[in-house]
């Protein structure tokens, strides 16, 4: 399988990933997989605030919203969930660098929090399908 994950800006490959490990120099492969290593902290976080529906609802009404902000209250309204599971649910979304609490309460997306959605939830999906049908 020869395929490989281009990320462009204004036209101009900015990183080139092979998506084989026949693909990859064994030293460059080996030494991407010590520091994927290091970081798993930080992935664990990313993917277990990702992990649950009730947290993909927040984010997607988060998007949903023109200014991106939700107050507390808001999440339980809109959603129906109880003030324990918002609140639960709001500190893993945190932790995991999605949100941040704002100085007037609201959360909204931390300065990576979408990108860091789109990459995890869309772009994953979109691979899955097209690694299924390769």
């Amino acid at each position: 399988m020869s395929l490989k994950l281009l990320l462009v800006r204004n036209d101009e490959i900015i990183m080139e990933l092979p998506l084989s490990t026949e693909a990859w120099p064994q030293d460059t492969l080996r030494r991407e997989l010590n520091e994927f290593e290091e970081e798993m902290e930080r992935f664990t976080k990313l993917f277990d605030a990702l992990s649950h529906r009730t947290r993909l609802k927040m984010v997607k009404r988060l998007f949903e919203q023109d200014d991106d902000s939700l107050g507390f209250t808001d999440f339980t309204r809109e959603l129906g969930l109880n003030p324990k599971i918002v609140w639960q649910n709001t500190k893993k979304l945190c932790d995991g660098g999605i949100m941040r609490k704002g100085e007037d309460g609201k959360y909204r997306f931390s300065k990576t929090g979408k990108a860091q959605f789109l990459t995890v939830s869309l772009v994953l999906k979109h691979l899955q399908e097209i690694f299924e049908n390769f």
